[in-house]
């Protein structure tokens, strides 16, 4: 399928769904989310597609939020329209079926520092900027994906001073899971895929599902979900000694020499 805004390429068992509007700071307009969720929804239907790394254009921004120009021409419906669909979207990306992996090539600001905590985990450079913009703008946003990164009192700091964050300190608090060089972000992004497409994927997305809804959940409830799941639709597909057969191998070859 083509796009105007977006592309999306393979690698082995990794999607990688790249904004393309680098001279646009990789602003999402509606165009692209609609593109974007497409391309979402075509990654999760493909059962040869084990996680899913997202990434922008360019060297300056992973995506600078908002098309403010877009939005400065829209009528009062339109924008409505805008805002449900923003919403549609961002919670899709979050409970995307499949492990998504963001790589944060430059600045994160506003809607593209929500698109950046909505992934499930981030890899960054020395470029990785992030800014949680929208008090500065009369809005709200981030509120649901942030605390759950970086803990309340750093979640709280961030959305309400609308400070940048740099590479270092957004490592530093768990914003970023990797910080590399520029050069290797892609390399690390594949790594982590593959590393993931290794494993059994009715158990990542079990996995992925389980540990979302156990957000918020008392220790005891977190026990008693995961113990349900194994019982009903998580229940191991293989006899221990085909899921284990090379650990056995191994330690067989052990004992005998």
């Amino acid at each position: 399928m083509g796009y105007d805004t977006i592309t999306v390429e393979r690698q082995d068992t990794t999607a990688i769904i790249t904004m393309d509007r680098p001279d646009k700071l990789n602003a999402l307009s509606t165009l692209l989310r609609r593109e974007f969720d497409q391309a979402l929804t075509d990654a999760e239907a493909d059962d040869s597609i084990a996680s899913i790394v997202i990434t922008g254009a360019g060297e300056k921004a992973f995506s600078a939020g908002a098309d403010i120009h877009e939005m400065a021409e829209a009528s009062s419906e339109a924008m409505s329209q805008s805002q449900a669909a923003r919403y549609d979207y961002s919670w899709h990306l979050a409970t995307c079926t499949k492990p998504t992996i963001g790589i944060i090539n430059g600045l994160a600001f506003g809607g593209g520092a929500l698109l950046a905590t909505t992934v499930d985990m981030r890899v960054g450079c020395e470029r990785s900027r992030f800014r949680f913009l929208a008090a500065q703008y009369g809005r709200v946003n981030s509120t649901w994906t942030l605390p759950l990164i970086v803990g309340m009192p750093m979640a709280l700091e961030l959305l309400t001073t609308a400070r940048v964050v740099e590479a270092e300190d957004a490592y530093r608090i768990g914003l970023l899971n990797r910080l590399v060089p520029a050069d290797r972000m892609l390399e690390e992004a594949l790594e982590m895929g593959r590393l993931i497409g290794q494993n059994d994927q009715r158990m990542l997305q079990g996995i992925k599902r389980l540990v979302q809804q156990n957000v918020g959940l008392t220790w005891e409830l977190m026990f008693n979900q995961e113990r349900e799941a194994v019982d009903s639709d998580l229940q191991p597909t293989a006899a221990p000694e085909e899921s284990f057969k090379d650990f056995l191998a191994e330690r067989r070859g052990r004992t005998r020499s």
